[in-house]
């Protein structure tokens, strides 16, 4: 099962006009579990964050985090890149748009080779690095690119089932991964060795974490995957549903778990 194809097709109809855009990347703050882990550590990080500071958001996706950091940072410059040529344009034309393409800019690069020394504030890396083969030549290339002091922010599978591989020889539901999860040793030893001084990892995904990514995501995604008759219904699907998953997100964010199928990584330079 692939997700790539009904993330394209769920993008596309709210992309129809900013509003709608808007209202996706809401949508997206609050479903994803792994925003609200996010969230929480970039709202910890903006306690003494510089306002006109200069952010790279790597791997950008459709845009929500830097939307998400742009509003509360009004004066901060964000680059944000990705290797997809067409969802790049679409981004810069949004951003244009809201009239925020001066400080926020979409660019096609290749993480395992840009680098732009001492340039950024901060650097985030949400649900990337499990796509990348080369991750160390990826964090060498951040690590140089930030600031002495900039902080790197991370959101990716653990091997705890963190692509929804529990057995040994079970395939990865999220087809697109290139490795199954990170272990936290593996990852702590990669970012030491690509010069950050400061590395703190913790599990995220846990007990509740699990059930709600199964309720909010793997569900519907299933049944999207398997008659399009669903997106009829979908919306009272996550009317019934929707409160039971922000009670188990509430829960995951708010607790230390021994184990989870998802890691959330600081590491500073």
């Amino acid at each position: 099962m692939q997700y790539d194809p009904i993330k394209r097709g769920l993008g596309n109809v709210f992309n129809r006009t900013p509003f709608l855009r808007k209202l996706f990347y809401r949508l997206l703050d609050l479903l994803l579990l792994r925003a609200w882990h996010v969230h929480r550590e970039l709202k910890q990080w903006l306690r003494n964050a510089p306002p006109n500071a200069s952010i790279l958001d790597a791997g950008a996706g459709y845009g929500q985090h830097s939307f998400w950091l742009s509003r509360r940072l009004p004066q901060a410059h964000i680059l944000a890149v990705d290797v997809k040529e067409e969802q790049v344009a679409d981004c810069n034309r949004f951003f244009s748009d809201l009239g925020m393409g001066e400080r926020v800019r979409f660019a096609v690069e290749d993480l395992t080779k840009y680098r732009n020394p001492a340039q950024f504030d901060l650097a985030l890396s949400v649900d990337v690095m499990e796509h990348i083969l080369e991750d160390v030549e990826v964090f060498k290339n951040i690590h140089a690119s930030l600031k002495p002091g900039g902080l790197l922010i991370i959101s990716t599978p653990s091997d705890q089932g963190g692509s929804d591989v529990h057995d040994e020889g079970e395939g990865s539901f999220i087809e697109e991964h290139v490795r199954d999860g990170y272990n936290i040793r593996e990852i702590e030893d990669k970012l030491r060795s690509a010069g950050f001084s400061e590395v703190h990892v913790r599990y995220q995904y846990g007990a509740p974490g699990k059930i709600s990514w199964r309720l909010s995501m793997k569900y519907p995604i299933l049944m999207l995957g398997a008659t399009k008759l669903f997106y009829l219904i979908l919306p009272l699907y996550y009317l019934i549903v929707y409160p039971f998953c922000a009670v188990l997100n509430a829960l995951d964010v708010s607790m230390t778990h021994p184990t989870g199928t998802g890691l959330i990584v600081n590491a500073r330079k």
